[in-house]
């Protein structure tokens, strides 16, 4: 039975799409790195697929981020190359203290870090080498006391970290747990229940390939010194781990340094754009309507009513990304604004009066996004019970339109 399962994975995986074929990667960590020499087994794996895979490491023995961000080594590591990858592991225990600690203690130096790697190559993906729990857990603390509580804990600052630094992550230490819930008898560990054995070392070896290459390392002919059942059950628990779950390790992200993004805010046929792309510094804009900009917080009138696709292209030195977003022009916010001598009084906090007529045929409201609040024809405008902020007026009077501004 577990034959076939794993052969019904190979075949599901074995289509799944191709994001590169080579890498150079920095590894910063120490002896979870070092031991078994774990770049060498990604390298070799990826050879026996196909793939072409470098590496240099800094991983002295015990180094915590703290320790790394004070060696000019890791600095003079980092300037060597323009790397596709750097791969950031913290000691083994740091990451699963207290919050408060690793706020103060780990945190900070992983930005550091980070920003020195992003400052050698703005086009190099930080990579979080999610580690894994002790084989009995740490007893000096409660909650890491156990493997599954120093692993959760493990999990979730390493998820952290990633996002404080726009990084991705090789969950190892996930994979770890999906072997030891499934196959327990493969001892991943070394004698002193921390370090890898040569099972633990060749599963990170997996999983660092499927989270580098995106595709999966079942049916991998290399499988180091350990036996070919052995070598199928950790290739498709790296499988399983990375591939059914890029979006929760941000990896397809990764080679995709650059994100568009926009928000917007309609005012009658004005609408102001406010660009929150990521790592842009060039932006294309199409409006739909034979506009165009290379702003990059554009404002513009459209002159007629419709729902418009606006395209916003970002990008950078290393690539570009696209987004599009529906902006609906209502008729109401697109008729033409003519001065009818219409004004308004504060009522109340929140209610308004319109003043110069009583013979209003109808009273349409919109917010600042464009969001029709209210329609009527009296001349009260009740705002008390809606969020603070600019409110715009349409007031028509037959075939004619006055727009107040109107601020709460």
């Amino acid at each position: 039975m577990k034959k076939n399962y794993l052969s019904v994975l190979s075949m599901a995986l074995i289509g799944f799409s191709y994001a590169q074929d080579s890498a150079n990667v920095l590894f910063i960590g120490n002896s979870y790195t070092y031991v078994n020499d774990l770049p060498n087994l990604i390298r070799d794996l990826a050879a026996s697929q196909g793939d072409f895979f470098e590496s240099l490491s800094q991983t002295p023995g015990g180094t915590t981020f703290n320790n790394h961000a004070s060696n000019p080594a890791t600095y003079t590591a980092i300037n060597t190359d323009d790397w596709d990858y750097v791969v950031l592991q913290a000691q083994s225990q740091e990451p699963s203290f207290s919050d408060s600690q690793v706020n103060s203690e780990t945190l900070p130096y992983a930005i550091q870090l980070a920003d020195s790697v992003y400052a050698n190559n703005e086009c190099t993906d930080v990579l979080m080498f999610m580690t894994w729990g002790r084989e009995n857990g740490d007893p000096q603390w409660g909650p890491i006391s156990t493997f599954d509580g120093m692993n959760g804990r493990l999990r979730l600052a390493y998820m952290r970290m990633a996002d404080s630094v726009e990084a991705s992550v090789s969950p190892v230490g996930s994979a770890w747990k999906y072997v030891r819930d499934n196959n327990p008898a493969i001892g991943l560990y070394a004698g002193d229940g921390s370090h890898p054995s040569i099972y633990g070392s060749y599963l990170a070896a997996c999983v660092f390939y499927a989270s580098i290459y995106r595709k999966t390392p079942v049916g991998a002919p290399f499988i180091s010194t350990i036996s070919q059942a052995d070598a199928d059950v950790l290739q498709a628990a790296a499988a399983i781990t990375v591939l059914d779950s890029l979006d929760q390790w941000d990896l397809h992200g990764v080679t995709e340094h650059t994100q568009a993004d926009f928000t917007y805010v309609v005012n009658g046929p004005d609408v102001t754009f406010t660009n929150e792309s990521v790592r842009a510094s060039s932006y294309s804009w199409d409006f739909e309507d034979g506009q165009n900009s290379t702003d990059e917080n554009p404002t513009i009138t459209y002159s007629g009513n419709g729902t418009y696709m606006v395209t916003l292209i970002s990008e950078s030195a290393c690539d570009s990304d696209t987004i599009q977003f529906d902006i609906t022009i209502t008729e109401a916010s697109i008729a033409e604004n003519q001065d009818l001598g219409l004004s308004y009084a504060k009522v109340s906090p929140g209610v308004f009066e319109v003043i110069g007529t009583s013979n209003i045929d109808l009273i349409t409201v919109l917010d600042a996004s464009g969001r029709l609040v209210s329609q009527s024809t009296s001349t009260m405008i009740d705002l008390s019970k809606e969020p603070s902020g600019m409110y715009l007026i349409n007031i028509q009077l037959e075939d004619k339109i006055q727009r107040i501004r109107v601020l709460k």
